[in-house]
């Protein structure tokens, strides 16, 4: 009997004895590097400090140091959808920025895929939707990920570039309030929350409260933002993807905004193509190789 109580206690033992779980997070490679692109699985630091966020590393050949570029991923207020979306990669957009000397790190944010965990970026109900909040959420994991990679010796330690879809660009306008020698600028691709509400298209949950939380965070951007969106996209579609420009606009913040073709036949995932990715070239040059400002004579 006193045999059986001892081989009963042993979990609880084993539970009690354990290290805290935040103590067996690393953060790091948790792989080699492959094809293409220097491809490599990266465990990085998230607002949940018990959980690791899974990552994708993309870089040129060389040592560097580079010049990095951070890609926010889309999200969904679905609980399975975002337990099944597989590991974000962008691998269109990845190559263009690679090509131009660029590490590109593509992030997993807290409550999506292998990642798991809380997701900390709930907007909550249609009608009561937090939008400001939720995109705050999104931005302290985008921050946390980039300050990482930003302490490796192969990423230059200033003029990093955010480029957010969707929920992540959302969460990369929220971002606009950050150190700008940290962050030298910010691209959105149709940024926005509570798209597609009840998965009708050109529906959007509280868009009045949208509206006012991308004139929350005009108030503090100090970053300029340059604000892509496809003619067919009907999550947010160009008419109200102005107003939401114009919010952050009137409260301060800088935003140039840009309606591009019209791609495949749902603009909103533009990004993730190679033709999106063609389309948007042109503004992503103005991003990458900003002109230099002209010398003047002194007189």
């Amino acid at each position: 009997m006193r045999l059986l109580n001892a081989i009963a206690l042993l979990p609880l033992l084993a539970l009690l004895t354990a290290p805290p779980l935040c103590a067996q997070v690393r953060f790091g490679p948790s792989g080699a590097e492959g094809e293409p692109l220097r491809r490599q699985e990266w465990r990085l630091p998230s607002p949940d400090t018990d959980l690791a966020a899974h990552a994708l590393l993309f870089r040129p050949s060389g040592p560097g140091p580079f010049q990095l570029a951070v890609i926010a991923h889309a999200s969904t207020q679905n609980t399975l959808r975002r337990a099944q979306v597989p590991q974000p990669e962008y691998r269109p957009l990845a190559a263009h920025l690679v090509a131009r000397g660029f590490a590109v790190l593509v992030p997993e944010r807290p409550g999506h895929g292998a990642t798991g965990g809380s997701y900390l970026e709930d907007q909550g109900g249609c009608d009561e939707a937090d939008y400001a909040r939720s995109g705050r959420a999104t931005a302290d994991a985008i921050w946390l990920a980039l300050l990482h990679l930003q302490k490796q010796d192969f990423i230059r330690k200033d003029g990093a570039i955010v480029i957010g879809h969707s929920a992540g660009g959302w969460g990369a306008l929220a971002l606009a309030g950050a150190d700008p020698k940290v962050i030298s600028a910010i691209t959105l691709f149709a940024p926005g929350r509570g798209g597609h509400a009840n998965d009708e298209p050109n529906r959007i949950c509280a868009p009045h409260t949208l509206l006012a939380a991308a004139a929350e965070f005009g108030r503090t951007a100090r970053i300029p933002v340059t604000w892509l969106v496809a003619r067919n996209d009907s999550y947010f579609a160009p008419a109200f993807s102005q107003k939401l420009v114009d919010a952050f606009r009137g409260t301060g913040g800088k935003a140039e905004f840009r309606l591009l073709p019209a791609v495949g036949s749902e603009g909103h995932w533009m990004i993730e193509t190679e033709a999106g990715v063609k389309a948007a070239s042109g503004e992503l040059a103005r991003v990458l190789n900003p002109p230099k400002p002209v010398a003047t004579k002194k007189p």
